[in-house]
């Protein structure tokens, strides 16, 4: 009994450190990839609106993938990944 007791903290502690974990990502290399190709189509004011859609990281990472795909870019994990955290560090800050 003990023995699923301390298996159950465990398991909760490693959910919530890995919730509570930095974003992976390159914010500056966000930077650049975002002015390379995301003022083609939008300012920053679409970020800045009270309104905005995106909710949440998985909106945010839906979003990026949508604006690649509508380019005709195919955006590596590593670029949809600093662009999420350039992003989020710079307008949305989600937790």
């Amino acid at each position: 009994m003990i023995r699923h007791i301390v298996t159950l903290f465990i398991a909760t502690g490693l959910s919530l450190a890995a919730h509570a974990a930095p974003l992976p990502g390159d914010t500056a290399h966000g930077k650049k990839l975002y002015k390379a190709n995301c003022v083609a189509c939008h300012d920053d004011s679409v970020y800045k609106r009270k309104d905005r859609r995106i909710k949440s990281i998985e909106g945010l990472k839906g979003q990026i993938s949508s604006c690649g795909h509508q380019l005709k870019k195919s955006l590596t994990q590593d670029q949809i990944n600093d662009l999420v955290k350039y992003l989020n560090d710079t307008y949305y800050k989600f937790k």
